[in-house]
């Protein structure tokens, strides 16, 4: 290999990956989730890998957009920008329509260039750093911890997907009151060590998850909780659980939809809020702040515009006394990786970062990324310091290729269709 960090080819892998029967305020997760796997491939024979989300309104952005960086340097991540402002978005795809999951609000065309860009820019770093013999945290300014801890993200869960549908084996179990959360919750302790728990809500009636959150303190006293209803509930509801269980959280996520009714909430109670809804752009950050309506940011890179956004957005919280911690989505190893890496680079990230791997048994990875005591150690190795596995790639996306269509763009709801016939997503505030 040589250090010609022209880019000479662009690979993009659509694969479906298995998915547990996860709950949220907008349905259940599908048997299998969409996923992009981009790799930059330079002259000098060097590979680097991203991750973003699978769906066809990114594969058909991400399409055109590969096909504009043969020749350019793979350093050049400034221009990574200037090359999807110059890719159109078609408006049919995103006029009124939601992100994936439903749980980030009205999709723009800028927002989804910005989660394609932000598995291009992972890509090209992970090659950069391999062709430089450095890691990705190096090239972000050097790591300033060495070990990211995570936290346990429990869900509300049936026990397996319906009878007939094509899914997975997976060895969770059902979890859809109380004691099933805190036996989840004791699993993810068994298996991967974590000591702090956020718990997704917005599923049941409001009293419902108060007793969960109070089953959880019972059983793990003095370990961090949260609770993330995605917007499920109103300002007097908000208030209510607020009430009921502020004092054993530490913090509650968009309990309530935009930034006004975040700030009424903040305003009336003492409880810290976090959001991954009402901030998601550089843009949205003024009117959140002034009103004080955050106090905690849950960045995630792929709604940010990758690794160098996170860092720009943890250094405007940090400016502005706002705490800041990552948000996960359905994600594989890579994507574990490349949060990893720009995690140990923030200094201001108090607060344990979320993640969905635990949830996925299968990745692209030739050895799965693991946690120790709730953490991941952020490695040294070149580029990411992780190895994919062609043939696992190659099965995951022949998945993808034989799918009807029915899976290729991720839709809670529908799937809930499959066991509640009529379930639309419900209006919001749903109580």
């Amino acid at each position: 290999m040589s250090r010609d960090l022209t880019i000479a080819e662009v690979r993009l892998t659509p694969i479906l990956v298995a998915d547990p029967p996860l709950l949220n305020t907008q349905g259940v997760h599908q048997p299998y989730t969409p996923r992009l796997i981009i790799e930059v491939v330079t002259a000098g024979g060097v590979s680097g890998f991203g991750e973003t989300y699978g769906d066809a309104k990114y594969l058909e952005l991400a399409e055109p957009f590969a096909e504009r960086l043969a020749g350019r340097q793979v350093n050049d991540l400034n221009g990574l920008f200037t090359v999807a402002d110059a890719v159109a978005v078609d408006a049919a795809r995103v006029e009124n329509a939601v992100d994936v999951g439903g749980l980030r609000g009205v999709q723009t065309a800028d927002k989804l260039r910005l989660s394609v860009v932000s598995g291009f820019e992972v890509a090209c770093l992970d090659a950069l750093g391999k062709a430089l013999e450095l890691p990705v945290h190096t090239l972000l300014g050097g790591k300033v911890r060495d070990a990211v801890e995570y936290s346990a993200y429990l869900f509300y869960k049936y026990a397996a997907h319906p009878a007939g549908v094509p899914s997975e084996p997976e060895d969770w179990g059902e979890a859809v009151d109380p004691a099933g959360i805190v036996a989840q919750a004791r699993k993810f302790t068994e298996r991967h060590g974590f000591t702090s728990f956020k718990l997704k809500g917005g599923v049941f009636p409001p009293d419902e998850e108060i007793a969960a959150i109070r089953a959880l303190a019972e059983a793990f006293p003095g370990h961090p909780l949260r609770l993330d209803p995605n917007g499920a509930w109103s300002v007097p509801t908000s208030l209510k659980v607020a009430e009921e269980v502020g004092g054993i959280l530490e913090y509650l996520e968009d309990p309530t939809l935009g930034t006004p009714g975040m700030a009424e909430v903040a305003g009336a109670t003492g409880v810290p809020l976090a959001t991954n809804m009402c901030v998601t752009t550089f843009a949205e950050i003024k009117e959140a702040f002034t009103r004080d309506a955050v106090q905690v940011v849950l960045s995630d890179h792929h709604y940010w515009g990758g690794l160098r956004n996170t860092q720009q957005l943890a250094a405007i919280c940090r400016t502005f006394g706002v705490g800041v911690s990552m948000h996960s989505n359905t994600h594989l190893g890579i994507s574990l990786a490349a949060m990893t890496h720009v995690a140990a680079t923030v200094p201001n990230l108090h607060h344990a970062c979320d993640s969905h791997y635990p949830w996925q048994s299968e990745d692209v990875l030739t050895e799965r990324i693991t946690f120790d005591g709730g953490k991941v150690t952020v490695t040294d190795t070149p580029g990411l310091g992780i190895e994919v596995d062609r043939d696992r790639l190659a099965l995951l996306h022949r998945r993808w290729r034989d799918d009807d269509g029915t899976m290729r763009d991720r839709d809670d709801a529908a799937a809930m269709r499959v066991t509640q016939p009529g379930w639309t997503s419900p209006a919001m505030p749903r109580w």
